[in-house]
């Protein structure tokens, strides 16, 4: 046998090819392998940036002694999560039943020949450390168990598989007051750096997406503190890259301090949506400053040959984590010379540093009100950005994954419209266009194959909402009609009958040991709750029954599993009332000639209704909400009056 990822095309998988491992990737061919030898199967899962999946992969993967003992008892499988979420999904689940713990990367998780799990863990040291037991010996109990047990484990599957059945059980609830469940996350909250209590600390921006929308529904002070607190403490402390923008993935204090640096695409398409639905409500100059940087940092860090967005940074370079970011005193005083007095008098430093003798730029509290200070600081960013751009630099996961890059699309179109700026529309079009004709063919979510789960969920129902965002802004029904029609076949592909959701991957191309019914929020809000978000928009729209009909379904099966898995379901909170308010703005004849109120209407409403557009030989604006309109408005002064008098979000 040989390595066989070097004929893979995943970043993460390439960096394995020359292992001594006889790696294989998932796929018939592998499971088919352990079949024909009896072999237990060792599955590693992890990704490019990950630091604990390098220091694994150095330690243990590339010893030949170890690559030995597992080429001799297992049948060895390597897999790029990002590239397989639902497998992830998965067998992250089944380490959680199996230990009892959480999972994490590296994924380490031992399977029967049939592919079904029994044992695992996550990173295993190579000399027991911290009460973690060394690999090598976790090797040989695993297979000296599996040899002398092999009938038993496998007779185990149907168990396991009805414990993952009994993970997406219901109550009979099918309708419910859901504010209660967001007010319930209020207790957890850190009211000093915000965020969640303990660390680690991942901003979990969905969840704080969720408070934002409630907040403008219930004008509720203590949802705009939660989102303020947050945003407040990432964009000031460690987490945000000061020199270039972008945030790191979470932070391992409580304080927002020391991040684990690396950058992944999905984060930062998050803080941005975030931010720029905070700053279309506070207009503060200090958060347009990260928004449009970070923007930037997107744009211009993230492209890949495809010019598409790859996924991710790595913490590490020249093998140290964060080297690439932090800063020595001295460092900073002989790159700035004269500016090093002012810089530190608005930037935390000391000889100390907060990060192993070195400082991770921290800003003080000022936030540069003054405005000579704010372009001070940013020249002198500019100095130290130059600077820090002749190290080595990161390793780019470079490869480029659908369901993020039209997420991106879609969040670039708000940005768009809350900053007024037409040239980040045009970005967002040439962005359309370039993945519109990669896949024009067929939808995959990070590379083509015949024989291989190529596309999911997210993929699918992220792209609608790319396409009936389009729509809703430039009012051309070429976006409407590709929606519903890609709307259409989602649910053939993902609609799981038993269960009334739609599954991770498509239903009759499933190859694990379980169906993926996957309900909670993840690195993106689950698909689930988007396709309930873009379901209701084309109820509204194009007043078909049937649109009306998969709204109820989903609806009533999101009620069903709220009260018992809440706290994993912040998108449906909110995706389910917006669902039931049902708000549109419906523009009659040429829109573009009352500009000025649909300007006003995307700008402040493009995310929590939904916009229409009639034939008529009038022009004017219809607003509606729960099937009660307003009279015609014809101009701004009747929209405000209209707008005052009832409540419309």
């Amino acid at each position: 046998m040989e390595n066989l990822l070097k004929y893979e095309k995943s970043p993460y998988l390439k960096q394995h090819e020359n292992n001594p491992v006889h790696w294989h990737p998932w796929g018939d061919n592998s499971l088919k392998k352990a079949k024909e030898l009896k072999k237990p199967i060792f599955l590693s899962v992890g990704y490019a940036s990950c630091h604990w999946c390098h220091v694994m992969a150095h330690e243990s993967f590339e010893n030949t002694e170890t690559a030995k003992v597992m080429n001799e008892k297992f049948i060895n499988i390597k897999v790029d999560r990002e590239e397989r979420p639902d497998l992830d999904f998965v067998f992250q689940k089944s380490l959680a039943l199996l230990t009892g713990t959480p999972g994490g990367w590296p994924l380490s998780i031992f399977l029967d020949e049939n592919g079904v799990p029994f044992s695992g863990g996550t990173y295993f040291p190579p000399q027991e450390m911290h009460g973690r037991p060394n690999f090598v010996s976790v090797l040989n109990n695993v297979s000296e168990v599996y040899n002398k047990n092999r009938e038993k484990i496998i007779g185990q599957a149907p168990q396991i598989k009805k414990v993952f059945d009994e993970l997406n059980k219901k109550s009979s609830v099918i309708n419910q007051s859901l504010l209660p469940y967001v007010e319930k996350v209020l207790t957890y909250l850190d009211s000093d750096f915000g965020g969640f209590k303990g660390n680690p600390k991942f901003p979990q921006f969905y969840i704080f997406d969720c408070l934002f929308y409630y907040y403008k529904k219930t004008q509720k002070k203590e949802f705009h503190q939660a989102v303020e607190k947050l945003l407040i403490n990432i964009c000031s402390r460690g987490l945000y890259d000061h020199l270039e923008g972008g945030i790191a993935r979470y932070s391992v204090d409580e304080q927002w301090i020391v991040p684990h640096f690396e950058k992944m695409l999905y984060d930062n398409i998050l803080f941005i949506d975030l931010l720029t639905k905070y700053y279309q409500n506070n207009k503060e100059n200090y958060f347009k400053e990260k928004l449009i940087q970070t923007i930037h940092f997107v744009h211009s860090k993230f492209i890949n040959n495809e010019n598409l967005l790859g996924s991710a940074y790595d913490a590490d370079s020249d093998g140290e984590e964060g080297k690439y970011y932090v800063w020595s005193y001295e460092d900073l005083k002989k790159t700035l010379g004269e500016d090093f007095n002012f810089f530190a008098q608005n930037f935390k430093i000391s000889k100390e540093g907060n990060f192993e003798n070195n400082n991770i730029l921290i800003e003080k509290t000022n936030l540069f009100s003054n405005k000579e200070d704010r372009q001070k600081i940013n020249i002198i960013k500019e100095k130290l950005l130059k600077e820090r751009e002749k190290r080595n630099k990161p390793f780019f996961d470079d490869k480029s994954q659908t369901d993020l890059n039209v997420f991106w699309i879609n969040v670039l179109i708000n940005a768009s419209e809350v900053l007024e700026d037409p040239e980040l529309f045009k970005k967002s079009q040439k962005f359309y266009e370039i993945i519109n004709k990669k896949l024009e063919k067929k939808i995959f979510h990070c590379y083509q194959s015949e024989n291989k789960v190529t596309v999911f969920l997210e993929d699918h129902v992220y792209y609608c909402l790319m396409l009936i965002t389009f729509y809703e802004v430039a009012g051309e029904d070429k976006y409407l009609l590709a929606c519903e029609k890609l709307m259409l076949e989602t649910w053939e592909l993902f609609f799981d009958k038993k269960n009334n959701l739609l599954q991770k991957n498509p239903i009759n191309k499933n190859d694990l040991f379980v169906n993926p019914v996957d309900i909670n929020d993840g690195n993106i809000p689950n698909g689930n709750s988007i396709y309930l978000f873009i379901s209701q928009k084309l109820e509204l729209i194009l007043e078909k029954q049937d649109w009306k009909s998969k709204c109820q379904t989903l609806k009533e099966s999101f009620h069903s599993h709220i009260n018992i898995n809440s706290m994993q379901m912040f998108s449906y909170l909110k995706y389910l009332d917006i669902s039931d308010e049902k708000i549109s703005f419906t523009f009659f004849g040429d829109f573009k000639k009352i500009d000025d109120l649909h300007k006003i209407v995307k700008k402040n409403y493009l995310n929590i209704a939904t916009i229409i557009y009639k034939k008529s030989e009038k022009n004017y604006l219809l607003v509606c909400k729960n099937q009660t309109c307003s009279l015609p408005i014809h101009n701004i002064e009747e929209f405000n009056e209209y707008i005052k008098k009832n409540s419309i979000n």
